[in-house]
């Protein structure tokens, strides 16, 4: 079932890497590319799996989705595996985290399960499955090393993730992050500064923050101010276009922050600050330690100091016990937030959080009805508010992916300064992913702006020159660790 005993090693072998969840995940895949390009292996021209010799799946346990994506994946490549001798599998991030010993007894064929503290064993435990002609299974209780002290295989060679802590504090009763990813630990300043400075000597422009409670960073280290003097230094890095961060936690929101944001001129007038539900009563019972008019009176604030700033949330619909007076309120929320967008959840229970025993959970159906109402208003407050950019000039940062009709109609596609996706149209102009174009915006739908009327200015990428690669490696720098590497 596992890769036969004396297989070649990880030498010209092939890989792919599939990433489900948030961009911590990303950010870790682009760490794993990294481990496993260091230890010989070649990035497979086809990411689905099925001609590389080594498949990793990177789990996210947020959502009861992420389980049946997983093993459905899994049961598809299980055919394939048995006709390849010599190919393996590997299972990681938050949803091994949790199962462990489960994945393999649902999918026998995997060759290595390992958790979200230690994706540093993972070119270990795959030469010694190979090795040993049998599964590896390593899931470590507390963090090895910070993923940013690993090597990286970026997936853009002009924006890249920056992690400044892991783990939450936070023991909100439908998450099962904390229990997986652990307690916050935060990175000092002085090694977050030193990565970026390397990211932008590599040609980086455009870097975001990331935690999961970024604004609660500095709490390991006892400066509760630390998250906005962090973006205030950002703001002195020469070279560095744009910094964006995700996501903060209404409860440690504070005034500080929202200088720096209006104060450092590179940080992108854009905040992603999840609300989840608008009603007093179910944030009590979600455990959020905010109430609605706490919550609208920072992006008041925000929106004070930065009127033009693009506010985005998550929201979750149908959590238990939620009625339908709590759900009018999270559509007043929503109608008072005016959100450029938000994105939008149906509650799923997940074991080993409290939601999940709660009483009164609601149908299906009610929530279905719920979520499509939910959907209906903010499309059409995303359609509003993009349609009063009509006739504005947006600076757009090109990036390598084109929409569906680009190409047909000679436009790129990139992301405005406020996070909203912008298709430009180029005429003859030579434009590549990084540059940086302006242009006036002539026609807005709910999802993304489109300017037709031509490139006003054009900022080629810097890096650009002498780039071999699409994609930039980032050698392993000596930031801070937390223990010893895996042997």
């Amino acid at each position: 079932m596992n890769a036969a005993p004396g297989t070649d090693s990880s030498a010209s072998r092939t890989y792919a890497i599939r990433t489900y969840g948030c961009q911590m995940n990303v950010h870790d895949s682009e760490r794993l590319s990294g481990l496993l390009e260091q230890a010989g292996y070649r990035r497979s021209a086809d990411q689905s799996g099925r001609e590389a010799d080594l498949v990793v799946f990177n789990t996210c346990a947020v959502r009861e989705n992420a389980d049946n994506r997983l093993y459905g994946n899994l049961s598809q490549l299980a055919p394939v595996k048995t006709a390849r001798p010599g190919m393996q599998i590997a299972v990681g991030g938050c949803l091994a985290q949790k199962d462990q010993s489960a994945v393999l007894q649902k999918a026998p064929w995997v060759d290595v399960v390992f958790g979200t503290h230690n994706l540093a064993s993972l070119p270990v435990l795959l030469e010694r499955a190979r090795h040993n002609g049998q599964a590896q299974v390593e899931i470590l209780d507390a963090l090895a090393n910070f993923p940013s002290d690993l090597p990286s295989r970026r997936d853009s060679a002009f924006s890249a993730w920056v992690s400044i802590s892991v783990g939450c504090d936070n023991s909100c009763t439908f998450c099962i992050v904390p229990s997986l990813r652990g307690k916050e630990t935060d990175r000092r300043p002085g090694d977050v500064l030193a990565e970026i400075e390397a990211l932008v000597a590599d040609g980086v422009t455009e870097i975001t923050l990331l935690g999961q409670n970024v604004n609660s960073y500095g709490r390991s280290f006892g400066d509760a101010l630390a998250f906005g003097k962090l973006l205030r230094a950002c703001g002195r890095i020469e070279g560095l276009d744009r910094v964006r961060f995700t996501s903060p936690h209404p409860r440690d929101f504070t005034d500080d922050v929202i200088a720096a944001m209006a104060e450092t001129p590179n940080v992108c007038p854009q905040l992603h600050m999840p609300m989840q539900s608008g009603s007093d009563a179910v944030l009590r019972s979600m455990r959020r330690s905010y109430r609605q008019a706490r919550y609208l009176d920072i992006i008041d604030r925000v929106r004070a100091a930065m009127p033009h700033a693009a506010i985005t949330t998550d929201i979750i619909v149908g959590f238990p016990g939620e009625t339908e007076a709590d759900f009018d309120q999270t559509l007043e929320a929503v109608r008072r937030a005016r959100f450029a967008s938000a994105f939008t959840f149906q509650y799923s229970p997940r074991p080993g959080t409290p939601a999940a025993t709660m009483a009164d959970q609601v149908p299906k159906a009610v929530v279905q009805q719920r979520y499509d109402r939910l959907i209906e208003l903010q499309e059409e407050i995303s359609w509003q508010q993009n349609k009063q950019l009509i006739g504005a000039e947006v600076d757009v940062l090109v990036s390598a992916a084109q929409g569906k009709k680009d190409a047909a109609n000679l436009r790129i596609s990139g992301r405005a300064r406020d996070g909203r996706l912008v298709h430009v149209a180029t005429g003859d102009l030579p434009v590549a992913a990084g540059d940086v174009v302006s242009a006036r915006v002539t026609y807005a739908a709910p999802h993304h702006l489109v300017a037709d009327g031509g490139i006003s200015a054009h900022r080629p990428w810097r890096g650009a020159s002498g780039q071999t690669t699409p994609a930039a490696k980032q050698a392993p720098r000596p930031l801070l660790s937390i223990g010893r590497r895996p042997a």
